[in-house]
């Protein structure tokens, strides 16, 4: 039955060629569409059910607003809300049951272009953005304030935070059409770690032959993963001298 079930979420997942988020304790899904889809830039809220045979593709609530396409929607605490970024630029954060715009991003500190990841923290008091600025920045989730910005030499296309010490993660690198040299250094394609309240670069992590555009720390904080434009993923282990790293 499991299996079942999962096969037909990855049936309407696949269909709609969207981004989704599962939130704890139900069975709703956030998924996106947009105009490279042929279709109107929205978020969509799935209920997925119980049992496979009785799943509908009709959305629980549609939210449109954003112009161009939405690269992430996730929920927000508590279910309460949903965050959503993208081409636009602007960050907004939605009532997850009436569809209600609550906040935008100012557009003075927030990104100069396309937002192309949002990472959550462990506790949903804040979260990061990554973008093709060549920047991350951190924000307040209840306020919508711009509390810290993380700049680099790339665009960065993924981002993560870790769940056990200060650190977030930032990964990217320069478009592999536009590397004219074989040498992977020339594309600065690393996972970069930062240093979450100074702001300053403090080690990176190297393997990757193309643009990194997926991360993520393993919930116990000792590993992270990583996916790039090459093909693999990778898993990275940190050695003991990591959790000892002082600036």
């Amino acid at each position: 039955m499991l299996r079942r079930e999962l096969n037909y979420i990855r049936l309407i997942l696949v269909r709609l060629r969207g981004l989704w988020s599962f939130p704890w304790g139900d069975k709703l899904a956030v998924i996106t569409t947009d105009p490279f889809m042929e279709l109107t830039s929205a978020i969509h809220v799935k209920r997925i059910a119980k049992d496979p045979t009785e799943q509908t593709e009709e959305s629980v609530l549609v939210i449109k607003g954003p112009q161009g396409r939405i690269n992430r929607a996730v929920w927000g605490p508590l279910n309460s809300t949903i965050i959503s970024a993208g081409e636009d630029t602007v960050i907004r954060i939605w009532d997850s049951e009436t569809g209600k715009l609550l906040r935008e991003s100012d557009k003075e500190s927030g990104h100069k272009k396309t937002i192309t990841s949002l990472a959550k923290a462990a506790d949903g008091s804040h979260f990061l953005t990554g973008s093709l600025d060549k920047s991350a920045k951190l924000w307040d989730t209840r306020t919508l304030t711009l509390v810290k910005t993380y700049g680099t030499e790339r665009p960065v296309n993924a981002v993560t935070m870790s769940p056990l010490l200060d650190h977030v993660v930032l990964g990217g690198g320069q478009d592999a059409s536009a590397v004219t040299t074989t040498d992977h250094r020339a594309g600065k394609f690393e996972a970069k770690f930062y240093d979450k309240i100074l702001q300053e670069e403090i080690g990176g992590v190297k393997g990757h032959f193309g643009p990194i555009n997926a991360l993520a720390f393993n919930p116990d904080g000792k590993s992270f993963s990583s996916g790039g434009e090459d093909g693999y993923v990778r898993l990275h282990h940190f050695d003991p001298d990591y959790f000892n790293i002082k600036i």
